[in-house]
């Protein structure tokens, strides 16, 4: 299986809004996560290696940006037939398992991942107060194995973006598992 890399960041981009069903048992929508200084909107699964490796990170990361208005949520678009390890049930375990502080969503058809434009497994998308895109990089430098002491790319990104309104300009593409898109 073939890593795939984001694109670089559409500056501006506005984030398009969503009403998806949550492990808790409610709908989430774009406003409802949205934090004061920013929004992280992020796609992740629970059996890309990728994402495994860097899931504490993760957790670690949006906690810490709790505190600074950053608004996070993550959401899950791959097509759980094909991949049962992502289904419902697995994902609220994978979340319980890890801590999750933020919403996990469900995008059982695909549609918000389209309109995102995600690609891969994680691929994150940094937005301004004014829900503008200022980020889509990467977590730091690690890959299928975690980098020991990496910096914190993302979560600096989105200290920038909660002080300033503008993302950083050079940015590391993500790299991850593609989505695993249903069958047309």
């Amino acid at each position: 299986m073939a890593a795939l890399e984001t694109p670089v960041c559409d500056f501006g981009w506005p984030a398009p809004d969503f009403r998806l069903p949550g492990i808790d048992g409610r709908l989430w929508s774009l406003s409802e996560v949205t934090g004061p200084k920013g929004t992280l909107v992020m796609f992740i699964c629970n059996h890309c290696p990728y994402v495994k490796a860097v899931i504490e990170r993760i957790v670690r990361d949006a906690r810490d940006l709790a505190p600074l208005g950053i608004g996070v949520v993550a959401i899950m678009s791959n097509d759980t037939d094909a991949y049962p390890e992502d289904s419902f049930a697995a994902m609220k375990e994978f979340a319980h398992i890890h801590g999750f502080g933020f919403p996990y969503l469900i995008d059982e058809t695909q549609r918000i991942a389209r309109e995102y434009g995600a690609v891969c497994t994680p691929d994150f998308f940094g937005f301004d107060a004014d829900l503008g895109l200022q980020y889509r990089g990467r977590l730091d430098s690690s890959r299928r194995e975690t980098v020991p002491d990496a910096r914190r790319e993302l979560f600096e990104a989105m200290c920038q973006i909660a002080e300033t309104g503008k993302g950083p300009a050079e940015q590391i593409p993500s790299i991850g598992c593609s989505i695993k898109w249903k069958e047309e």
